[in-house]
């Protein structure tokens, strides 16, 4: 893909993702979906998708490059809450409130609350059978020349905790920061992040803003300026290096995956469309149908953490 389409690209998809989060109905996100169908060439519906999980095997065994796509709902059988959705609040928010470069603006201690309050809980979480599947048959298809790329959604780091070596996170990290001053990225596990956090951020609606002055949250070790959680906020555009990679994945892959996502965030939703016009397999794992489930060639409809090992356990004729 050309750089300045990447870069229009990446402005296209920072309005999209905006507008698509304020339209919360299924008729809108169907519509939406479509017509970034038509766009990238697909017109024609495949019937009801299988559910036959021997058949998915036996094309899973002919893979040598699979593309795995991952969102929300495989870390939320581990227990990692969304944010989204009915009953998706911390405190009287919800993400889309606090995750924008607006808020952070307006009142950086609430937002640092709030991510503060999504690290700690994630000393509690694991990874669950589908992640360390996924990161076994990594393993596995390495060992025989082949290669398994995960692209995420997700940025609590179960995909790498779990052994996956090959992951491009789309939105970045919560145990990553970057200085608003200078600009360094680094990784940070600090538990707490800085001693004015420590036993804040509860999420209860009752709980009040800690109101925790600038010179007493998260600074950078290099410069002293002021950290900003490094995840991409509403508003704001995908890392180019980093999307730029995913298409490279969508464009050569041999098989794909997409589990626990809705198929409605761009750009990611675009890119299991794109592998299906190619005529390559696609197989969705969900808790329900999704705006692209009729585009692709298996849906399996349950929990990621019981379908998903099912369809990459090693063969036992091997």
């Amino acid at each position: 893909m050309k750089k300045e389409n990447l870069q229009m690209l990446l402005k296209i998809t920072a309005r999209i993702r905006t507008y698509i989060l304020q339209r919360r109905k299924r008729r809108y996100e169907r519509l939406y979906f479509n017509n970034m169908a038509k766009q990238v060439g697909i017109h024609k519906e495949l019937s009801r998708p299988s559910s036959d999980m021997a058949a998915l095997r036996n094309e899973v065994k002919k893979a040598r490059h699979v593309l795995i796509l991952s969102g929300a709902g495989i870390s939320a059988e581990s227990g990692v809450p969304t944010f989204r959705g009915a009953g998706g609040y911390w405190r009287q928010y919800q993400a889309q409130d606090l995750a924008t470069p607006d808020a952070f603006a307006k009142n950086p201690s609430l937002v640092w609350e709030f991510y503060h309050h999504r690290r700690e809980v994630m000393n509690s979480k694991t990874p669950n059978p589908a992640h360390f599947a996924i990161a076994e048959y990594e393993k596995r298809l390495e060992n025989v020349g082949g290669k398994v790329v995960v692209v995420t959604q997700n940025i609590d780091e179960l995909h790498k905790v779990a052994g996956t070596n090959n992951l491009f996170e789309l939105h970045g990290s919560l145990f990553k920061t970057k200085c608003t001053s200078c600009g360094e990225i680094k990784e940070n596990r600090d538990s707490p992040i800085c001693e004015a956090l420590r036993n804040k951020g509860a999420p209860d609606a009752g709980n009040p803003d800690a109101r925790i002055p600038i010179k007493d949250l998260p600074k950078c070790t290099s410069c002293g300026g002021l950290l900003r959680p490094h995840v991409i906020w509403f508003g704001e555009n995908l890392d180019e290096n980093v999307l730029s990679a995913a298409f490279a994945e969508v464009e050569s892959c041999d098989m794909c995956f997409v589990i626990g996502t809705s198929s409605v965030v761009y750009p990611a939703a675009m890119f299991a469309p794109q592998v299906a016009l190619r005529g390559i397999t696609v197989a969705e794992f969900n808790l329900e149908d999704t705006p692209g489930t009729r585009h692709f060639k298996y849906h399996f409809c349950g929990p990621a953490g019981v379908f998903v090992p099912q369809a990459l356990a090693e063969d036992d004729s091997n």
